[in-house]
């Protein structure tokens, strides 16, 4: 099994197609940090706006956390695109270039294969979320510096002390690379039926947007399904960002104020993982491959 896995990685990483993601993940990254760096101030302004006329705002506000913290919210609406790419190439990808019959023939069963091949892609997701927080959080934290944490929301402004942020950013790493696993489960799923990886990563990408659509959709009827849909639940990372507060309204160092919510979340994407991976098996063995 292990043989087979360091196979398919290979295999990844041997296509050019997998270094688009990690070159479009730094450019991204550049342009986000670089923005920051010229035109940044007068964002955090607007931001503390408000606070600054009640409050006095000491240190620097403008840190590498913060950035991250941007970085992290635009790219885990893009980065699905980029995992799809290669999740949904895992079958298709064979079935095109007519290795999928000489595969299937080896003495490993059709599951040692596809597990093989999804630990494979998980794998890539992970070393991709890794390239992520190298440039992202650490490169950030080089050249802005580190300080609290503003997280501004709709009907808050959330203040974390800086002691109190990096856990946090391992915490919603860990649960990013659950969520992004779970998109190259369904990628993988859909790459069953396909005899190239166009149709896999349209549809992948496809039910991303209408689910994500649907979530947001302020009607009663969504609003008791929409918990069933993994896209609900990518979003939960930013849980970890927030705090409980004690009897005076102040916020509580080292605690998360919903972590039942966030944990209910990280349970239905592992579910989705499983569905799916278990779905590409039992359908996978029932494939004609040979004909």
């Amino acid at each position: 099994m292990w043989k087979l896995i360091k196979i398919e990685v290979f295999k990844i990483f041997k296509k050019p197609r997998t270094y688009i993601a990690f070159i479009a993940v730094w450019a991204i990254v550049s342009l986000i940090q670089i923005a920051i760096y010229a035109d940044g101030q007068k964002y955090m302004d607007f931001v503390l706006k408000d606070v600054k006329d009640n409050f006095l705002v000491i240190g620097n506000p403008l840190n590498g956390y913060f950035v991250c913290f941007v970085i992290l919210q635009t790219l885990l609406i893009h980065v699905p695109l980029l995992v799809a790419l290669i999740s949904a190439d895992m079958i298709a990808g064979e079935a095109n270039m007519g290795t999928l019959r000489l595969i299937v023939t080896k003495p490993q069963s059709r599951t040692q294969l596809l597990l093989s091949k999804f630990i494979a892609s998980s794998a890539y997701v992970l070393m991709l979320l890794l390239w992520v927080a190298l440039i992202g959080l650490f490169l950030s934290m080089f050249i802005f510096g580190t300080d609290g944490l503003i997280n501004a929301k709709s009907s808050e402004i959330i203040l974390i002390n800086a002691n109190d942020i990096f856990w946090r950013y391992l915490l919603a790493f860990a649960f990013a690379a659950l969520a992004l696993i779970t998109v190259a489960a369904l990628g993988f799923f859909f790459s069953i039926f396909a005899e190239n990886s166009i149709g896999p990563i349209v549809a992948t990408m496809s039910v991303i947007i209408v689910f994500t659509i649907l979530s947001t959709l302020e009607i009663p009827l969504f609003e008791k399904v929409k918990q069933f849909f993994f896209t609900t639940h990518m979003i939960a990372w930013k849980g970890f960002f927030e705090m409980k507060e004690n009897a005076d309204g102040e916020s509580i160092p080292g605690t998360i104020r919903n972590l039942p919510a966030v944990l209910r979340s990280a349970g239905m994407l592992a579910a989705h993982v499983v569905f799916f991976v278990g779905a590409s098996i039992f359908v996978f063995k029932r494939k004609d491959v040979l004909s």
